[in-house]
Order: structure tokens, then sequence, then C-alpha cells
């Protein structure tokens, strides 16, 4: 399972602190305004049934007593429905709907032993409060009080205190990304500059300034920097020195070299094979001193100019016997490109020596666009790259399995890391996977390079 990043996880984390807080506070906040109206309800209540009970008890007390009449005479509204318990019977204004049914017994015994007497329950699914008051030994009064306008009254409060609740916790929500935006701001930076320095910028700096509590954090990281970019400088300037101070034998190892092809006739069988094998050797010499050198200037602006990349493509493999026919352009792609033309070249050539190399020969190369990114894809029919082996294909000096396919032994694991550095500097980067037909697909991407 994947882990949520550490922005997700603040502003969840502000969601449901917001969430809990607001829910607890809306849970105390209704049950104190339920209590509330509830006593207040309960209060005037009884004041009205202690009132009618009175009335009623007023009513009972003349020489020919009306029941009926005294329980009309209350003003009791559509809200209150009075009951009368006399002498065992009861008696009310209207037909009994079950009225009497709901009176709890436990709440008739206590007012027949002459204590009044509250109590909420439901009739008909609707919430009602029962009071009774004792009249005298043989007469209890009792009103029914509806309480459907104070449930519905609650019902509004518990959807407006959650409506609330549901908005603080997207106002936390809020808050939070707002606060891990900019808390994580200067790490932002921090990894915009470590990706550009990727990239081969090595005047990236952080402004020590810019926040207080991360001065220690950009010092140590421009520090960083500092010495990174020297060593990478020093590694550099060592390998031109080297690679500098190599021509010059080199150069004349191989007029020695050509001295004792030229004269391979006047010499045995076993000279001359000698000296054919020291040929080549100085030849591949040459060729690892030459990429050295242009690894050690592939830190180097690129130069981006339009080139005819068609054409260009063409005259690579025309350098090499093969048929420019390969070299395919696909709809909509300009042939015109904003590249460094000698860093392009370079890579072509690389891609084309490595499909014959390694991979039994090119059998394409592809010309197409992305938007503005470039795509430049050479197809071989070789045995193709392991998936072990897809990455560290290009780095230095490393050949993949495919080095010793027909025998070809004879490169210097420079030309793919070339590959990757030239493609680098102009902010894309080199892969390569299966061709559907079989073989192996290397594939360049050049961004901003199509307009």
């Amino acid at each position: 399972m994947r882990r949520l990043g550490l922005w997700a996880r603040v502003t969840a984390a502000f969601a449901v602190g917001a969430l809990l807080l607001s829910a607890s506070m809306a849970l105390v906040s209704y049950e104190l305004t339920r209590r509330s109206l509830l006593n207040e309800r309960e209060r005037t209540v009884l004041r009205a049934a202690y009132y009618d009970a009175a009335v009623v008890r007023a009513g009972l007390n003349t020489e020919n007593p009306d029941v009926v009449e005294a329980l009309r005479a209350l003003d009791t509204g559509t809200g209150r429905r009075p009951l009368l318990h006399l002498n065992g019977d009861w008696y009310a204004r209207s037909a009994d709907t079950g009225l009497t049914t709901a009176i709890p017994i436990r709440l008739q015994d206590l007012v027949s032993a002459g204590r009044p007497a509250v109590q909420r329950v439901r009739v008909n699914d609707h919430p009602v409060m029962l009071v009774g008051v004792p009249l005298s030994e043989s007469a209890a009064f009792y009103e029914i009080v509806s309480l459907r306008e104070l449930e519905q009254t609650f019902q509004i409060l518990a959807l407006a205190l959650t409506a609330v609740a549901i908005m603080v916790a997207g106002s936390g929500a809020a808050l939070g990304w707002y606060a891990t935006r900019h808390g994580l701001r200067p790490l932002t930076a921090v990894a915009d500059a470590a990706e550009r320095i990727a990239a081969g910028d090595f005047t990236t700096r952080l402004r020590p300034d810019t926040d207080p509590d991360l001065t220690r954090l950009s010092t140590s990281f421009n520090r960083m920097v500092d010495e990174l970019a020297q060593r990478i400088d020093r590694d550099r300037r060592f390998a031109a020195d080297v690679s500098h101070e190599l021509r010059s034998p080199l150069q004349t190892l191989a007029a020695a070299a050509s001295v004792l092809a030229r004269r391979r006739e006047n010499q045995d069988e076993r000279t001359a094979t000698a000296a054919r094998l020291v040929a080549d050797e100085i030849d591949r010499f040459q060729q690892l001193v030459n990429d050295l050198l242009d690894l050690a200037r592939s830190d180097q602006p690129v130069h981006r100019e339009p080139v005819d990349l068609v054409g260009l493509a063409r005259q690579a493999c025309r350098d090499r016997g093969l048929p420019e026919s390969m070299v395919r352009l696909a709809p909509a792609t300009p042939a015109t490109w904003q590249v460094d033309r000698r860093r392009i070249a370079q890579v072509l050539t690389n891609l084309l020596d490595n499909a014959e190399r390694y991979g039994a020969g090119p059998v394409a190369v592809r010309l197409s666009r992305d938007g503005d990114t470039g795509v430049l894809e050479v197809d071989d029919e070789g045995p193709g790259v392991p998936m072990e082996d897809r990455q560290v294909i290009f780095d230095r000096f490393v050949r993949g399995r495919a080095a010793n396919y027909r025998g070809g032994g004879d490169g210097t694991g420079l030309g793919l890391a070339l590959v990757a550095q030239h493609a680098a500097a102009h902010g894309g980067e080199v892969s390569v996977t299966d061709r559907p037909e079989g073989g192996a697909r290397f594939l360049v991407t050049l961004p901003r390079s199509v307009s």
C-alpha cells in the first residue's frame, strides 16, 4: 500500500482534528440546547397543567359537577389534551384515541398516591409529555402535551450543527493545505535546486536569507554544491589532461603502426599478425581517448541552433554504409530541430555504432515529436537488452551482456554514457525498451527541440 505524502498527511490531520473538535463542540452544544429547551418546556407544561388542574378541581366542587363541561372549559389549544380519572373511569373532551392506554401504570400509581408526576413518552409515534396532578383520593388530572414541534426544532438544530461541523472540517483541511504548502515551500525550493543540479546546472544556489529557520540548511546545501562542482571540475580537468597527454604518444604509436602496416609484405606471418593487433589496439585506444575528451566537455552548456536532423541522420547512415531509407520522419514532425549539432551527431553515431557492434545492425532511425519534445529512436534486430541491464548500460565503462554477442568486444564502454550525457544536457533522457519485432529500441527525448 502506497504511503501518503507529507502534504496529504498534514492536510488530513488538520481535517480530522477540525472534524473531531467541531463534532465534539456540536454534540455538547446540541445536548446543552436540548436539555435547556426540554427543561423550559417542562416548566411551561407544569405551570399550565397545574392551572388547568385547579380549574377542573373548581368545576368538580359544585353541587352537580359536569365532568365533560369542566374539561371543555379548559383553554388548552391544539397542543394539550386533558384527561380526568374519576372513580375508576376516564373522561376526555373528545373520543379516546388510545391516550389513556399510553399513560404508564407507574405514572398512574404515583399520581394515585398523591404525588404529581411528569414523564416523556411516545404516543402514535409522536413525542409527548405526560403530567399527572392528583385532585383528590378518587380523582386525578392528566394532561398530554405534544412535543412534535420541539422534536422538529431538535432535528433542524442537529442538521445545522452537522453542517457547521462539516464546514469547519473543510476549513481545517484548507488551512492544513495552505499551512503545509507554505511550510514546505523551502523544501520545494531545495528539491527544485537539486533537480537543476542533477541536470548539470552547478550554478544553482539557495538564498540563506529566505527563511531564518533554514539558514543552516541553505548554507550546508550551498557548501555541498560548491564542493561537488569543484570535485566534478577536478575530475573533468584530470580526464581532459590525461587524454591530452596521451594523444602525443598515441599519435607516435599510430605513425609507427602505419609504417609497419605499409611494410607488411616484407614481414613474416607472425610479425604481420602482431603488427595488425598493435594497430587495432592503438585505434581502440585512440577512440577511448577521444571519448574521454568528449566526456570531459559534456558538462559545457548546450548550443542550440536550427539543425536539419533528417539530413544529419542520413549522413550518419551514409558514413557507415547504411541505407538512407532507414531514416523515417513521423507525420506532422518538422525536419529542422533546435539542438546542439555536435552533440546530436555524436548521439546518432554512438547509437548506430552500438547497434552494429551488439545489436546485429540497425534497422530503423525514427524521428517524431511529443508536443515540443523531439523523440529520436534507433532500432536494431539483436538479442535485446535484459531488464536488469537497462539502467547500468548508460553508466561509464559498463557494457551489457550483449557485448560479447557476435564477438563484439572491442567497445570502450563510453558510447552510451555519452548518449546519456548529451541527452541530459538538452534536458532530456535516454532509455531502452524491447522492439516489437525483436531486438532493442533506444529512445532519446529532447525537450524544447521541436516547435
